[in-house]
């Protein structure tokens, strides 16, 4: 895919100089970049790098001096994630899904399959299921009765929908995804150990044998606009009420949703995430890779959480927390600074210890 840098330009709605008609068909790092590619040099720290490099155009920070760089055409950023996400875009073609419906999906005659949708091989759709326009599924996908799915729709191979599934527009779903598998529920006839446990805090009473029964998983689940499941992410459906995802929040690879979990818009949940049934989680809140969040509590509305970090209660809106169990940031770098003197603070003791029994030595012996 061919682009030339007035495109590029366009595209990332920023300023250009030079030979603007020059094409380019790929990004590079500025030292390996070749003729045909636009070299990815935002900092100063990477103008040596483009002198190696044999790039005609690059994408430059504000400032740079590109004909001093030995370069033909420029265009100049001020935020390079940003501009990385728009540039990414327009070089990425996406799966390669042949038009109209491959002769070995098994669509029941009752599902509705929007306008200039591309349905790839082994793809079972079931009964009433609604998919919008222009939907791409690449391949090896089932899609359950009732479920429905709106338009613009990029969907990978062994992703899993499962029935009655409500999702919005323009969803992306990468391999393995599951969306829609019944929730963890179980239950016993007396209270179980657990319940007792987090009733009392202490050890248990009594300990009697019990068997486990099953509470079915009769919701589903409701995904908004915008959304992008990770490769082999999750999501268990409601017990009664369904699971939600907000518009515009993305979920990466391994995380996991429970059921009758609540999660707002904009959303970032890295991977392997886990979050325990009938949590809310409000708007633009970002957890980092392996934060586990309890289940029946209550994260606010743009909490970031540091990785690895374990919620068990309730965290208000606008905190940035850390550790295990969660606190504040401040308070867990006081904590990692406190933990990393105990060796010294020890071998302080252990000094005073051996002065205070040759001091008291030395009295008994006067």
């Amino acid at each position: 895919m061919s682009q030339t840098i007035e495109h590029i330009a366009q595209a990332l709605n920023a300023r250009a100089e030079g030979d603007l008609s020059i094409e380019v068909t790929s990004a590079s790092e500025p030292a390996t970049a070749g003729p045909d590619q636009i070299a990815l040099a935002m900092s100063e720290k990477y103008a040596e790098g483009l002198r190696e490099g044999e790039a005609r155009a690059a994408l430059l920070w504000e400032g740079a001096d590109w004909r001093a760089l030995g370069l033909e055409a420029a265009v100049f950023v001020t935020r390079p994630r940003l501009a990385m996400a728009g540039l990414s875009k327009a070089f990425d073609p996406g799966p390669n899904v042949e038009p109209g419906i491959h002769p070995t999906c098994v669509i029941d005659p009752t599902a509705i399959i929007g306008k200039d949708a591309a349905i790839g091989p082994f793809t079972v759709i079931g009964k009433e299921v609604k998919i919008g326009p222009n939907a791409r599924i690449v391949g090896q996908v089932t899609i359950a009765e009732g479920a429905q799915i709106g338009s613009d729709a990029l969907i990978y191979p062994g992703a899993r929908i499962g029935a009655r599934v409500l999702i919005g527009d323009r969803l992306v779903c990468q391999p393995g995804a599951v969306i829609g598998s019944d929730g963890f529920s179980f239950v016993t006839p007396d209270p179980s150990g657990v319940e007792e446990i987090r009733h009392t805090l202490e050890q248990r009473e009594e300990i009697t044998e019990q068997k486990w029964s099953r509470i079915h998983s009769l919701g589903t689940v409701e995904i908004g606009d915008d959304v992008e499941i990770g490769a082999n992410a999750c999501i268990d459906r409601g017990t009664v009420r369904a699971t939600a995802i907000g518009s515009g929040s993305k979920l990466d690879n391994m995380v996991h949703i429970g059921h009758n979990v609540q999660v707002g818009e904009d959303c970032l949940l890295c991977g392997q995430v886990g979050i325990a049934g009938s949590t809310r989680i409000g708007h633009r809140v970002v957890l980092a890779g392996q934060c586990g969040v309890s289940d029946n509590i209550t994260v606010g509305d743009d909490v970031i959480a540091a990785g690895g970090t374990n919620i068990y209660t309730n965290v208000p809106k606008g905190r940035t927390i850390w550790g295990s169990p969660a606190v504040k940031m401040e308070t867990q770098l006081e904590i990692n600074k406190s933990v990393r003197r105990l060796p010294r603070l020890f071998a302080q003791m252990a000094e005073l210890r051996e002065t205070v029994t040759k001091l008291t030595q030395k009295g008994g012996t006067e």
